[in-house]
C-alpha cells in the first residue's frame, strides 16, 4: 500500500524532523536560501531522515513564498529556491517515500489587521505551490501558521492547483478550552475549515506546546473530525539562552515516548519540528515498528 493510501486509511505514517535547526548545527543559515548556497548540506539532512525511517520528506521551502521573500527583502529567486527544494528532497528518496512541498506563513496579516487581501494571499500561495508541483512534489504540507484565514488561503490554492494530498497544521498556543492558536482559532474551527476545503489531514505543529500537551490537542482533533490527525511537536518547549539563542532540550527517547502518547490518542501522521533530529525520528520509528 502506498503512503497516500496509508494516510487515507489511518495507518501510522512517519514524517521527518527539523531542517532549520539541523542546518544551524552545521554552522549554516536557516532557511530556503541554503537550497541554492549549500545544496549538499540540505541533501545530507534529507538522507539522514530517510535512514532514520521517515516515510515522508518535507522540502526546505517553509517561507519561500513571494510575499515573505519580498517583505524580508531577501535576494532570492522564488522559482529557483522552490525548484531546488523539491529537487533535493526528491533526490534523497530511496524507495516508497514521498515528498511534500512545504508551504507556510507570509509573515504578514490579512485585512483588517494588515494590508493584504485573501485574494493576494491565495495567489501568493498558488504561485509557490505551482513551482513545487513543477519540481515533482507528491503533495503539500501547510504548517506553522497561526491564522486560520491564512491557512484557508493556502489550502484552497493547493487544492485548486492539483489533485494531490494536502496536510494542514496550525500552530497552537494552548490545548485548554478547546485549544487555540495565537489568533484565537480553536480546534473545532480548524477542523471545519480543513473539511470544507478538502484537506487530507489536519493537526498541529511547532509552537510553545511540549509533545505531551500536543497529545491533549490530538484528543480534541479526534473528537472533532474523522480526518487523519497529524502532529509535529518540537523537541520540548523552547528555552531562551543568555546569548539570545533558543534551544530544545528533549532527547530522542523522551520525545519518542511523548509522541507515542499522541499516537495512543489517535494521531496517525507523526513527525518532529524545531530541535528534532534524525535520532528523534529514529527513536519514534523504533517505537512504531
Amino acid at each position: 500500500m502506498d503512503i497516500p493510501e496509508r494516510i487515507k486509511n489511518n495507518q501510522i505514517v512517519l514524517l521527518d524532523g527539523a531542517m532549520g535547526t539541523e542546518l544551524a548545527k552545521r554552522g549554516l543559515e536557516m532557511g530556503g536560501k541554503i537550497n541554492l548556497l549549500s545544496p549538499d548540506h540540505v541533501l545530507s539532512v534529507h538522507r539522514e531522515y530517510i535512514r532514520a525511517g521517515a516515510d515522508i520528506l518535507i522540502t526546505n521551502t517553509l517561507t519561500m513564498n513571494r510575499i515573505n521573500i519580498m517583505s524580508h527583502r531577501q535576494d532570492i529567486d522564488i522559482n529557483e529556491v522552490n525548484l531546488a527544494g523539491a529537487r533535493l528532497a526528491k533526490q534523497a528518496v530511496t524507495g516508497k517515500q514521498i515528498v511534500l512541498g512545504d508551504i507556510s506563513s507570509t509573515g504578514q496579516f490579512l485585512e483588517p489587521y494588515g494590508e493584504y487581501t485573501e485574494e493576494q494571499f491565495y495567489n501568493n500561495f498558488k504561485e509557490q505551490a505551482e513551482i513545487l508541483a513543477r519540481g515533482g512534489v507528491d503533495g503539500f504540507i501547510i504548517e506553522t501558521i497561526s491564522d486560520l484565514r491564512e491557512a484557508a488561503c493556502a489550502l484552497k490554492a493547493c487544492k485548486d492547483l492539483a489533485d494531490m494530498p494536502v496536510l494542514v497544521c496550525l500552530t497552537f498556543s494552548s490545548a485548554s478550552s478547546g485549544g487555540h492558536t495565537m489568533m484565537g482559532n480553536s480546534v473545532e474551527e480548524t477542523v471545519r475549515m480543513a473539511e470544507e476545503n478538502g484537506a487530507n489531514a489536519v493537526g498541529a505543529n511547532c509552537g510553545e506546546l511540549d509533545p505531551g500537551t500536543m497529545a491533549d490537542l490530538v484528543r480534541l482533533f479526534k473528537k472533532a473530525t474523522s480526518l487523519p490527525v497529524i502532529i509535529q511537536p518540537n523537541a520540548g518547549k523552547p528555552v531562551l539562552k543568555d546569548d539570545g539563542s533558543t534551544v530544545f532540550n528533549m532527547g530522542p527517547e523522551e520525545f519518542a515516548d511523548e509522541v507515542m502518547k499522541c499516537i495512543d490518542n489517535g494521531a496517525t501522521i507523526v513527525g518532529g519540528c524545531c530541535g528534532t533530529t534524525p535520532d528523534h525520528i529514529r527513536a519514534v520509528a523504533q517505537r512504531i515498528g
